[in-house]
């Protein structure tokens, strides 16, 4: 594309969403486009380093008031995006791309007209009728009465929503719009730009449903922080990778979980705290290794197995290396990204109340034993070979500025 745009990428700090964002964002740069990068404060390094012009984002965000919020309070949702639509017109920005929990740059694009994307690092999360609710992590139905149950399950949830802090949030949300002069949302799933959406997951994770002309699955955007070269275990036994949620398991019970299951199996152990700096004082099994971070690049294509909680960003470089996995979730999305692993067959989910060494160990056996798993697992990572996720993204995105 030979015109060059003025691209801001805004997303939470969270590492699942703040990772494909600087991955879409350096390829954007590598085109020629402008790019300034909007997140937590604690990406700058990152961001500058690549080249990229930073912003840094309110790390706390109050519905309540309106108008200005009165200090030493955090900044209203409303202030935040009339803040940030000033700087977009000072930059000129053509396009504003946004993750889902990142509700003030979406909002100041509307506000400034900017053209808006939406970037969803997972499983797409619109509502389709016949499916299950997202992110309940239900499996979908498999005969035409159970799509007709699921269907006319969702009108009876929608007249539930008002007794929920997520019509709450919605109502909310609505009267920041009202005083920003926007409309207010005109469905439940009306955060997501009308513009353009990149779902930036694997397709065979995606259930079978009726696709918007603006939503696009790209494929998963990886993206990762330089680290030193980590050392498995000696020997030839199949590795299987634990890596611990950075969110859910303060506790690391997932780690001590899969050391005390397979501290006797003929396999080697790489497990992750993914706490840089943290020590691990607990006693190691003579087949087992533990570390503070590790480069998934560097050891997943070694694995045979990966077992995590089941955040994105670590099952999609699992399954891009074409490894199985084993997806323990303690809550939220992680249960929804195990059921979409379950059903593609490229592994298995184990839940919470089971992460037990005996349980544990019979999942870890079947995956291995099991050549399916590998095999489906395999032709999802041939796919992300051949589909770059951050370039599909950066064309959609070209082609909307045009369009």
């Amino acid at each position: 594309m030979s015109e060059r745009l003025r691209v801001i990428v805004a997303t939470i700090g969270w590492t699942g969403h703040a990772f494909p964002a600087i991955a879409l964002a350096r390829e954007l740069d590598a085109r020629g486009h402008e790019v300034t990068v909007e997140s937590f404060e604690r990406w700058r390094s990152t961001v500058e380093g690549l080249g990229l012009g930073f912003i840094a984002a309110p790390e706390q965000l109050s519905f309540a008031g309106t108008g200005r919020s009165a200090a030493p309070g955090p900044p209203t949702l409303a202030q935040a995006a009339r803040d940030l639509a000033g700087v977009l017109a000072d930059l000129r920005a053509d396009v504003v791309v946004s993750d889902l929990f990142t509700l003030a740059p979406a909002l100041a694009a509307e506000v400034a007209g900017a053209r808006r994307v939406s970037l969803i690092p997972h499983p797409y999360p619109a509502h389709e009728p016949g499916l299950p609710f997202y992110p309940l992590g239900l499996l979908p139905p498999r005969t035409p009465l159970g799509m007709l149950a699921w269907r006319a399950t969702w009108p009876a949830i929608g007249t539930r929503l008002p007794n929920t802090r997520l019509r709450e949030v919605r109502a909310a949300l609505d009267l920041t719009r009202a005083e920003l002069g926007l409309g207010p949302q005109r469905d439940y799933d009306g955060q997501i730009s009308e513009q353009l959406a990149l779902v930036a997951t694997f397709p065979q994770l995606e259930y079978p449903r009726r696709w918007p002309a603006h939503v696009h699955v790209t494929g998963p955007m990886p993206f990762e922080l330089p680290h030193g070269e980590v050392e498995p275990p000696r020997g030839e036994d199949p590795l299987v990778v634990v890596a611990s949620s950075t969110e859910r398991d303060p506790e690391l019970g997932l780690v001590r979980s899969v050391l005390e299951a397979l501290e006797r199996e003929p396999v080697r152990v790489l497990a992750t705290t993914n706490r840089p700096g943290g020590e691990w004082a607990a006693p190691v099994p003579a087949n087992a290794t533990v570390v503070d971070w590790l480069s998934y690049a560097q050891v997943m294509p070694r694995a045979s197995l990966v077992v995590c909680h089941g955040g994105h960003g670590t099952i999609a470089r699992a399954l891009g290396e074409g490894v199985p996995v084993l997806v323990c979730p303690p809550a939220g999305d992680m249960a929804e990204n195990g059921a979409r692993v379950s059903w593609a067959g490229a592994g298995l989910m184990l839940p919470a109340r089971l992460v037990r060494a005996g349980p544990m160990r019979w999942a870890v056996r079947r995956l291995l034993g099991d050549r399916g798993f590998a095999a489906r697992a395999g032709a999802i990572g041939a796919w992300g070979r051949d589909n770059d996720g951050a370039a599909a993204g950066a064309s959609l995105i070209e082609r909307l500025a045009v369009g």
